[in-house]
């Protein structure tokens, strides 16, 4: 989920993952910027667009083959930069793709129409942990999962912290969702071009 809108940018128009920052030089256009522009973005997009992006996430996460591509952005080792983006994005089945460039699309009209939205990340952290513990909760093995070496253990952890977040109001949801894609834009950010 930390990558969704680079995701859902490469999904729009999936390209060979070697060339995805060339090409992105080649328009002029600078990453950084583009990622400085998406931060900007998350805090002017109300809750509903937020969701949409997380909806994208969470539809997603319950096919199989597609939850295993997304859960690999969460191992240590991932690919982050655009072109593992792009790389995940080709994974994805025609409507997830469909759902992610719709959601990103409707994000960025939305942040262009509107002011930035009330948002505190330290509540949103406070969520997320609550989130957690509801998983954990209602799952054994979760919190294992979540922290141990098995990616399969992992990738299902993951999808159970999502089916948690589901349960919550848009408002945490959007919170949250906000939370953990500024973090992987910041990650995206720090991956230097290829």
């Amino acid at each position: 989920m930390t990558a969704v809108l680079g995701v859902s940018a490469a999904a729009s128009a999936p390209v060979r993952a070697q060339d995805a920052q060339s090409m992105l030089a080649e328009w002029g256009i600078d990453a950084s910027a583009l990622m400085q522009g998406s931060e900007d973005l998350l805090l002017r997009a109300p809750d509903p667009a937020i969701d949409g992006l997380f909806q994208a996430v969470h539809a997603s996460a319950r096919t199989p083959a597609e939850a295993r591509a997304l859960c690999g952005l969460f191992e240590p080792d991932a690919d982050r930069s655009l072109a593992g983006l792009n790389q995940v994005a080709t994974q994805l089945g025609e409507a997830s793709r469909a759902r992610f460039a719709d959601a990103a699309a409707q994000a960025f009209v939305a942040a262009a129409q509107n002011p930035r939205q009330p948002y505190d990340p330290t509540q949103a952290q406070q969520w997320m942990k609550a989130a957690g513990v509801r998983a954990a909760l209602l799952n054994d093995g979760f919190s294992t999962g979540l922290t141990g070496a098995d990616r399969d253990a992992r990738c299902r952890a993951i999808g159970q912290l999502l089916d948690a977040l589901q349960s919550r109001p848009l408002g945490e949801r959007a919170a949250v969702t906000r939370l953990l894609l500024g973090e992987g834009l910041a990650r995206i950010a720090a991956v230097p071009a290829q």
